[in-house]
């Protein structure tokens, strides 16, 4: 499908895939196998639905060879390494003006960890946390959660989850500003920013105010908030959509969550690949 091409997969994904280790080994090229979960990842399609005989050459594949690899490789972090290397080494391509946050529920129809039912969607749910630059970028998610747990469950430790990696990858995040919906209007969210020397410029959730605040609408909790900073925060539902565009991840199906998270990364990669691509033809 071109999902990416050969050279940019053995550029960017192959050399942290383990090769020659026990319950590794593999009698077809590594390349192939990372196309055929690309595809399922773009198309959506049921693991034992996978149209392997397109993609290998010499040995075909059973799809639950190729699931064996992605389950192998998604249990060792290395879709998330392959994620962190590719920030690391092209952190001129990001756009740190300012950040975006926001919590995303995706249904859950097969069960496993993280899932339980969210009012508002009327149905099962996972939920997870995700940060963006300003143009869109996924930088990190957050440990999925049960959807019956808004967004400010666990906060500070989730938020440190996503932040702790971004910086082993050299991202300094000290003095950016960080754009976020009422829903993270709370002193719990400011301290998890604070704790990052993060700025945050959240609105103003008006369920918080007080009466006096009311009548200052851009004042809540002693918290400046700018108006038009906050017009960037458009650009996270910009990867929102892009993110929808891998139809594996419009509905959640995997029951492990380790490899729901596996698929996210993987996608991070490829939408970040493909604008640091565009960018250098241009």
């Amino acid at each position: 499908m071109g999902i990416l091409n050969k050279s940019t997969i053995e550029k960017w994904i192959l050399p942290h895939l383990p090769i020659g280790e026990r319950g590794f080994e593999t009698t077809v090229p590594l390349i192939e196998i990372v196309e055929c979960i690309l595809y399922r990842l773009k198309t959506g399609c049921q693991w034992r639905e996978l149209p392997t005989k397109q993609f290998f050459t010499t040995k075909i594949l059973v799809w639950e060879s190729v699931y064996y690899y992605f389950n192998k490789w998604s249990k060792s972090g290395c879709w998330q390494k392959i994620w962190s290397n590719i920030l690391n080494k092209n952190l001129k391509h990001l756009d740190l003006s300012s950040i975006e946050f926001d919590g995303s529920h995706t249904p859950a129809k097969n069960g496993g960890d993280a899932i339980g039912y969210q009012g508002r969607k009327a149905c099962n749910t996972t939920n997870a946390l995700f940060m963006s630059d300003n143009q869109g970028v996924i930088l990190g998610m957050s440990t999925p959660q049960e959807g019956h747990h808004h967004d400010l469950f666990e906060i500070q430790t989730l938020f440190k989850e996503i932040c702790d990696p971004l910086k082993k990858a050299g991202i300094n995040l000290k003095g950016l500003f960080l754009n976020a919906d009422p829903g993270f209007d709370s002193d719990n969210f400011r301290k998890a920013c604070e704790y990052e020397d993060i700025i945050p410029n959240v609105k103003p959730n008006t369920r918080n105010d007080s009466e006096e605040q009311r009548l200052e609408p851009y004042i809540c909790n002693t918290h400046i908030f700018d108006e038009e900073l906050y017009k960037d925060r458009s650009v996270i539902e910009h990867s929102n959509a892009w993110i929808d565009g891998f139809k594996a991840l419009l509905i959640r199906f995997e029951f492990s969550v380790k490899n729901w998270v596996a698929l996210h990364f993987i996608a991070f990669s490829v939408i970040f690949l493909r604008k640091i691509i565009k960018k250098i033809k241009v």
